[in-house]
């Protein structure tokens, strides 16, 4: 297995609950089972291992040997580290980034010595394009009207609006407005980053619902099941995020506390493992779409096979290479008009990434 260290800067400073970032590191790998096959490991705090365990992880993933990794390539792509020897299980098992370049690696080789799309292999008739959202920053309600207007005249017809920095009765004036600019027709979604309790929370469902808002994405924080679950049914689906960096997926729907859910493949620990999520999700009545981590092109484009795996996919959050000041490679999937076209190439992107090594 061959590695690569990688840095690369964002195009402005993202700040999170764990502080600011303005750099994405990771690592690429490189396997050769017949095929060659390609995967990116891009920690991100907070929702996945640090930066120096996934390269331990990695590291053990290594030494497990060339044998495993070729039994993996040949399993089931749906689960195919699932029978790969615990050598190679164990040194993952708590690394879902370092998790994530192996299993995309094992599905790029399988694709590419299949002559298959990586989606082709989660799903029988995936998606040729995949809808995405165009995201709106927070700022004052002529910023945001403008941000919403030039996103719709780039072609996007779904908006995701940050909201939660300020008050509350700022972000619904943010909101109306951009109802008001945008028209009916086109979907609202708001994010909030577990900013709100409960009191707040319950206003911002109530205030929202007289707007159309399609869904309000992770209102409180991750661990409030309950809290989430009350949200529901007041006229606002309730997507759930940072919940699933913490909380098993089992006990999200097991407490009925998302309408949405919105899935990292990067945090989940590979695409298989994603697509997995969302057939689980879809089985229990509750919608998935797709997202990154800010990740590089590699990453980013598998997300976008897995997006195209999972039948009438809601507009997914895959437009976040324009965060990144620049990338690995061209982009293989690029937005275009609100869509990404999924590449029709073997594995993820053919032999996109090859000289990456």
């Amino acid at each position: 297995m061959d590695r690569r260290e990688f840095s690369l800067t964002l195009a402005r400073p993202l700040g999170t609950a764990k502080g600011t970032i303005g750099r994405r590191e990771g690592d690429l790998i490189r396997l050769d089972a017949g095929a060659y096959g390609v995967g990116e490991a891009t920690p991100l705090q907070g929702w996945t291992e640090s930066l120096a365990d996934c390269r331990v992880a990695l590291d053990g993933a290594a030494d497990a040997g060339d044998a495993a990794l070729r039994a993996a390539v040949g399993a089931d792509p749906h689960a195919p580290l699932a029978d790969t020897p615990t050598s190679l299980t164990d040194a993952l098992a708590d690394a879902p980034a370092a998790r994530h370049a192996v299993e995309s690696a094992v599905l790029d080789a399988r694709g590419r010595r299949e002559g298959r799309p990586l989606a082709a292999l989660l799903a029988d008739d995936p998606a040729t394009a995949v809808p995405v959202n165009g995201t709106v920053g927070d700022g004052s309600v002529t910023e945001t009207v403008t941000a919403a207007r030039e996103a719709v005249d780039d072609g996007f017809s779904c908006l995701k609006v940050k909201v939660g920095a300020g008050d509350l009765d700022r972000d619904v004036a943010r909101l109306r407005a951009v109802r008001e600019a945008v028209g009916d027709d086109v979907p609202l979604r708001a994010d909030a980053n577990a900013a709100w309790d409960r009191g707040t929370a319950e206003e911002a469902v109530e205030a929202f619902a007289t707007l159309d808002l399609s869904y309000l994405e992770q209102p409180l924080s991750a661990d409030d099941l309950s809290g989430h679950a009350a949200l529901r049914g007041r006229g606002v689906g309730i997507a759930l995020d940072e919940t699933l960096a913490t909380v098993s997926v089992r006990d999200v729907l097991d407490a009925e506390a998302a309408d949405v859910l919105v899935l990292k493949p990067m945090a989940l620990g590979g695409p298989a493992r994603a697509h997995a999520v969302a057939r689980r999700a879809l089985g229990a009545g509750v919608d998935p779409l797709v997202t990154t981590t800010i990740d590089a092109a590699p990453a980013r484009t598998a997300a976008v096979h897995v997006a195209a795996a999972i039948p009438d996919v809601r507009p997914c959050g895959l437009a976040t290479a324009g965060a990144l000041d620049s990338d690995l490679v061209p982009d293989p999937a690029p937005v275009e008009s609100g869509t990404v076209a999924v590449p029709t190439g073997p594995g993820v992107a053919g032999d996109a990434f090859d000289d990456l090594f």
